[in-house]
Parts: C-alpha cells; sequence; structure tokens
C-alpha cells in the first residue's frame, strides 16, 4: 500500500517549552490523536488517511518522540496531560475531538476529566484502567529496565502481534518505530504509562462529553474489561471490542476501528440525561 501519511511539521510550544511535531491533513472539525508509547505521529497512518476527509486531524509526536521535545525524567501523566494543553494552544486549537492509543488514552482521559470544556468527544483506544497488582508490577518492571538502559523490543511485539501477512507487516513498521525513538524519551513515557493507570481513573464520572473506549478481544493489557470498565464510569461511554485482534489494532484492523471512529464522530457533542 501507498503510504498516505503526510509529512512532519514542528511549532514552538508557549513559554519555550520545546517544540512540537506533529502531521496534519484534511480539513473541517478538528480531530486530535495521540500516539503509544515508542512510537510516532504515523502510527496513525490508517486513521489521518481514512477520516481526513471529513475533519481537520493532527496526530501529535508525543513528547520524546518524533519531532517533540521531551519532558524532564520522572515526568509522570499529569505533566503529560499538561504539555497537550500547550500542544493544542499552540496549533490554536480551542475545541476539539480527541483521541489516544495506549499511552496516548491514557493522556486523552486525563485531559478530557482535566479541561471539560475543551473536548468535544474522546476515544480510548487500547487503554489500560484500575490494573490489578500482578499487572502493576510487569508493568513498573518492564518500566525499571528501560531506565537502566535495557531495551527488549521482540517481547512487547510478540504481544502485540499475531502470525499473519497482514499482522507482520505492521509489525515491521513498529519495531522501526520502536528502534528509532531516543532512549531517554521512551523511558520517561513508559514510567508515566506505568503508574497512570489510575491516575484520572475517579475522575472519569467527570467526563461529560461521549467517550468511546475501544480494544481488540486479545489484548490482555488494555483488555476489553478496562474498556467496559472506562465506558461504564463515565455518563456518555460506551465501548467496542474487535475480534481477533491485540494492541495495535488501529493497524491490524484500521477498517473497523476507522468505522468506529466514524460513528463516534458522528454522535453528538452534547447529550440530555437520560431519566
Amino acid at each position: 500500500m501507498t503510504s498516505t501519511t503526510p509529512p512532519p511539521s514542528e511549532l514552538s510550544l508557549p513559554g519555550g517549552t520545546g517544540r512540537l511535531g506533529y502531521r496534519q491533513a484534511g480539513s473541517g472539525a478538528p480531530l486530535v490523536l495521540i500516539h503509544g508509547v515508542g512510537l510516532q505521529s504515523a502510527a496513525w497512518e490508517p486513521q489521518i488517511a481514512a477520516l481526513s476527509d471529513s475533519h481537520h486531524v493532527y496526530a501529535l509526536d508525543m513528547p520524546g518522540h518524533g519531532g517533540s521535545s521531551p519532558l524532564p525524567e520522572g515526568a509522570q501523566l499529569e505533566d503529560y496531560v499538561a504539555w497537550l494543553d500547550r500542544a493544542v494552544q499552540a496549533l490554536g486549537l480551542t475545541r476539539f475531538s480527541l483521541a489516544g492509543h495506549s499511552m496516548g488514552a491514557l493522556i486523552a482521559g486525563g485531559y478530557a476529566a482535566t479541561y471539560p470544556d475543551k473536548v468535544a468527544r474522546v476515544a480510548l483506544v487500547n487503554g489500560v484502567f484500575r490494573r490489578d497488582p500482578a499487572a502493576r508490577a510487569a508493568v513498573e518492571g518492564r518500566a525499571s529496565l528501560l531506565r537502566a538502559g535495557q531495551v527488549d523490543h521482540d517481547t512487547p511485539l510478540d504481544r502485540w502481534f499475531g502470525t499473519s501477512q497482514a499482522e507482520q507487516a505492521a509489525r515491521a513498521k513498529v519495531d522501526g518505530w520502536l528502534r528509532g525513538v531516543e532512549l531517554s524519551g521512551y523511558a520517561t513515557a513508559y514510567g508515566a504509562f506505568a503508574q497512570g493507570d489510575d491516575t484520572y481513573a475517579d475522575r472519569f464520572p467527570a467526563i461529560r462529553c461521549p467517550l468511546l473506549a475501544l480494544t481488540g478481544s486479545g489484548d490482555l493489557n488494555s483488555s476489553p474489561a478496562m474498556s467496559r470498565a472506562m465506558a461504564e464510569a463515565a455518563p456518555h461511554g460506551w465501548a467496542e471490542v474487535i475480534d481477533g485482534h491485540r494492541h495495535m489494532v488501529n493497524l491490524t484492523a484500521p477498517e473497523a476501528v476507522n468505522t468506529a471512529l466514524r460513528h463516534w464522530l458522528a454522535t453528538p457533542e452534547t447529550q440530555e440525561e437520560t431519566a
């Protein structure tokens, strides 16, 4: 398939707080996309191509990834939420739809809870929510290894992808992005990811906009149970589970994900409370 990913651009963040790397395409109502740890804005290629037909899509590079400046070592999820607010200010956005994948979903959920007047609707793709103690210990162990400079790409890739030709093609792309990211930015983001699964969990009832929580049936770490719990916690939330797919569902099942996102984008911003 010919790449339809738009070229990268850069902007200065407010207050001299670094640079923002991003890609944009299309016109219409704004849609902001945030990728997961170790990836970059190009990871949203299928969604940029499909959704830019109806929206002005901005796919952002997370701090320390792609063209975006890193946050300080030890930054936590709240710092990434504050970064997102600086990023949308730099882009001149005051109200927009917001979707995030994995760590990006944590940022998106936290942002929707913190800045409800700015978010028209929010989608959490392969998000994590209230890990159990065993899952928390496992992810914190991986974060410690990254901080020590021990990088293992194959283990997460084995978790994220099956053996079909399409999944292996997606795996090759993701492998390239993981190997290209700066270790310090990767480790800092992963540390925030490891500790952020319940940072905003108690504030989901304050997310008044339409909320889509979507994952793959085979994603053991961003599980269907987590997506359902996020959807149930939000007043206007719903969950969708794509059968037979894992953690990189936006790449391995792009048509199904794009269909779900189009439905989400068509959902009215304001919904009346039911009696």
